[in-house]
């Protein structure tokens, strides 16, 4: 064996007239062979007559042919299905090509005799075919059975998905150079594919059958390859694997493979956020498009997740410009490189990068004059819980001051829509951040209906309302990567908390889809699917990464953190929704406010911010969001109705 893996390592280097000489050889023998069984045996001169004639006509022959088909550039240890292809083709086309000289032989030669037998040729055909493919077959198995030896160690797959994809994948694991990889078995869904073999490899099922496959083999690695299974069916798979300490991978969709073929480097770990997220969802393109076609549009916080997300989205569309709008140079300069680098469809001239802050009137108006919006996405915001519970004052500024900014301007400069990103932290608030989101929402949609009923404006404002994104910055899941990757502790606030999570992709799909369908006033609820308990989300992340708990990385409790809920929700208890044409998004039915009422209290709050008196501040907002209950919050103090009845705002300010 250690001759032969030195002979495979050496073969990467033999000159591809060698491979040519070599085949032309077995066709010389099988065609001797062909002689031979075509005569029974019975040698004499004749025989040793036609051999010595017609071989070299037979060789030149197939000669053409193997260099038309590059019989000899495949790398035979490698053989693939298109190498089987060019040996068939090769011998298919050699012996036509050796019958029509046989045909134009006893045409142009009195005798009649035909040069080549037919007999002979058709044995020739048989033989070749089967000696150069069969060479090529056995290199191979001699290549893969000296690779999983050259160390002890043989890693052993199998794969769930016995179909096109499946096979690929299986021939690019025995094909990885230095590897040890054997498949020992297929998975598949399909109850007609159970039982069968593919590839000389047995199909399993998969609930029934891997356990005792496990203690069988060992399993190492299964590959969840390029079939279309719900998210529901690829958790089952997961959980049930990481119970049997069975590392899980998967294959990309096949559009992703590079020019068309598998890379074994793209064979990957399965990620946490694969299992979290849900199954497509199905937007309706077109009449989103013929909305958004032809028309300015405009993002504030475009550089951030959500909002380079939308931006992504909308160059989709034929949209007549993109006005893109955030205060941060350095995310605004990496999203123009990212959309420089990977936006092709979408003419980058129609994209305008404004460096601006929503709160200054002055300098958004000056955008509005200038760009003329008709459509305007709302996506700017603080939303880091403890920071904004320790900053009340830049909370109502940019959430408030900066969403009231943008409404006001939307009425006077006649934009369409006004679709508005809000949190459902918004619901019941226990925290500045999620009570400030509340008051941008009760503004926006107050002055919804106030344009509405005195019919002075035909703008329309939507609100959207959703849960944690999946990678947006300062969420879990890359704070968990990093603490893995550091080698722990897992830090988790608290053992019950549980938190609703969504894709960026998804998010922001949805997002447009209300933008859509909204005829103003209405506050979108997306469906969230279930919670996921965050203690649960650390304990697979360390399983995905192979690791164990308590030998090899720990959890830790570091207690809530300023606002933070143990549990969060889409709606008020006093609130309910009503369905739309899409299953995945629902109109809250929230109360009304009286838009005089709340422009006035706003105002009050926002002129607030000249104190810098962080307690009054809160304390005012508790009065125009009386729900918003502070937790494990400084301002705790302030939710005592009898100590809040005697400490008013004015006597906030006094101190």
């Amino acid at each position: 064996m250690k001759y032969l893996r030195i002979l495979f390592t050496l073969s990467s280097n033999i000159p591809r007239w060698i491979i040519f000489l070599f085949d032309l050889g077995i066709c010389a023998f099988a065609f001797v062979l062909a002689v031979i069984l075509r005569y029974s045996f019975h040698l004499n001169d004749s025989t040793f007559t036609t051999i010595v004639t017609v071989l070299p006509i037979v060789l030149l022959v197939k000669a053409i042919f193997m260099m038309y088909f590059r019989l000899y550039s495949g790398i035979i240890r490698h053989t693939s299905v298109q190498d089987g292809l060019n040996v068939l083709y090769t011998s298919v086309f050699s012996s036509i090509g050796l019958f029509v000289i046989t045909f134009f032989y006893k045409l142009f030669f009195i005798s009649g005799n035909s040069i080549i037998p037919a007999s002979i040729i058709i044995l020739d055909f048989i033989v070749s075919a089967f000696f150069l493919g069969s060479f090529r077959i056995f290199i191979k198995l001699l290549y893969i059975k000296t690779s999983q030896q050259s160390n002890g160690l043989v890693v052993n797959y199998v794969i769930f998905g016995a179909g096109e994809a499946g096979i690929i994948t299986k021939r690019k694991l025995e094909q990885h150079r230095g590897s040890n990889i054997k498949v020992v078995a297929f998975f598949d869904d399909d109850s007609k594919m159970k039982g069968k073999s593919l590839e000389g490899i047995r199909i399993f099922d998969f609930d029934n059958d891997l356990t005792n496959l496990n203690l069988k083999y060992e399993i190492d690695n299964l590959i969840i390859s390029g079939i279309n299974l719900s998210n529901n069916r690829k958790q089952e798979i997961v959980e049930k694997c990481l119970g049997l300490n069975i590392n899980v991978q998967s294959v990309p969709p096949v559009e992703k493979w590079i020019n068309g073929e598998l890379s074994f480097n793209q064979i990957k770990t399965i990620k946490i956020e694969d299992l979290i997220q849900r199954d497509i969802i199905e937007l309706d393109i077109d009449a989103i498009g013929k909305q958004l076609n032809g028309k300015v549009v405009m993002v504030t916080g475009a550089a951030g997740s959500i909002g380079s997300e939308i931006v992504n989205q909308l160059c989709k569309f034929k949209i007549k410009k993109i006005v893109i709008v955030d205060s941060s140079e350095e995310s605004l300069y990496q999203l123009d490189v990212r959309i420089s680098e990977t936006i092709n469809d979408f003419n980058k001239k129609n994209i305008e990068i404004i460096v601006a802050d929503i709160t200054n009137f002055e300098r958004m108006k000056g955008v509005f004059e200038r760009f003329q919006p008709e459509m305007l996405y709302h996506a700017a915001a603080y939303k880091h819980v403890p920071l904004m519970e320790s900053n009340p004052s830049e909370a109502i500024k940019t959430n408030v001051k900066g969403t009231m900014t943008l409404a006001n301007l939307a009425v006077e400069y006649k934009v369409e829509k006004f679709v508005m990103v809000s949190t459902d932290k918004a619901v019941n608030p226990t925290n500045v951040m999620g009570a400030s989101k509340r008051i941008a929402e009760i503004y926006v949609q107050s002055l919804s209906n106030f344009i509405k009923k005195n019919n002075t404006s035909e703008t329309k404002f939507i609100t959207t309302r959703f849960g944690n994104v999946l990678g947006s910055s300062g969420s879990v899941i890359p704070r968990f990567k990093k603490q893995i990757d550091a080698g722990g502790p897992i830090t988790v606030t608290h053992p019950e908390i549980t938190r609703y999570f969504m894709t960026i992709p998804e998010a922001c799909q949805l997002v447009l889809e209300a933008g859509y369908m909204g005829n103003g006033g209405e506050i979108y609820i997306f469906d969230m699917g279930k919670s996921v308990k965050i203690i649960d989300l650390a304990k697979k992340m360390i399983r995905l990464s192979g690791l164990s708990l308590g030998k090899d990385i720990q959890i830790i409790y570091t207690g809530l953190r300023p606002g933070e809920k143990i549990y969060e929700e889409l709606l008020n208890d006093q609130e309910n929704t009503i369905p739309t044409h899409h299953s995945k998004i629902m109109i809250g039915k929230v109360r009304d406010y009286d838009f005089e009422i709340v422009k006035n209290d706003i105002q009050n709050l926002l002129d607030l911010y000249v104190t810098q008196n962080q307690t009054a501040i809160v304390a005012k907002m508790k009065e125009i969001v009386p729900e918003f209950i502070s937790q494990n919050s400084p301002y705790e103090h302030l939710d005592n109705k009898q100590e809040l009845s005697e400490v008013t705002v004015e006597k906030l300010l006094e101190k």
